[in-house]
C-alpha cells in the first residue's frame, strides 16, 4: 500500500450535485451552508458538465481543519443530493479516485479531463 502523509492535504473540495429538478433542494443546502459555516469558499453554480464532474454542479472549498464539522453535516443534511467530496494533495487522479469520499450514489467522472 501506498502512504500519501495526511500533512500532503492543502485543501478539500465538496461537489454538490444537481439537476433542474434539484436545483431548489441545492439552492437550500447551499444557503444552509452559507448561514452555518463561515469561511468556505463557494464556487459558481454550473448549469452544465465541468471538468471531471458528469453532473451540473458547484463546489465548494474548505481547510482541513474544517472536514470534522462540514463533512458530517453535508451527510446528514443533503437530503438526496450526490455529493463528492476529495482532497486537494497535488496528484489531481488520485484525489478524485482513490482519495475520494461519496455521499450518495457514486457518479462516474470523467478523468480524461484531470490529464493534460
Amino acid at each position: 500500500m501506498i502512504e500519501t502523509p495526511i500533512e500532503r492535504i492543502t485543501e478539500y473540495h465538496a461537489h454538490v450535485y444537481y439537476n433542474a429538478e434539484t436545483k431548489s433542494a441545492a439552492a437550500d443546502l447551499r444557503a444552509a451552508i452559507e448561514e452555518r459555516f463561515g469561511g468556505l469558499r463557494m464556487g459558481r453554480w454550473h448549469d452544465r458538465p465541468v471538468g471531471p464532474h458528469p453532473c451540473w454542479s458547484y463546489q465548494i472549498a474548505f481547510d482541513p481543519d474544517r472536514f470534522g464539522s462540514l463533512v458530517p453535516w453535508l451527510a446528514l443534511n443533503r437530503g438526496s443530493l450526490v455529493i463528492f467530496v476529495h482532497p486537494t494533495t497535488g496528484d489531481a487522479i488520485a484525489d478524485h479516485t482513490r482519495h475520494a469520499l461519496w455521499l450518495g450514489r457514486q457518479v462516474e467522472l470523467n478523468l480524461d479531463a484531470l490529464s493534460g
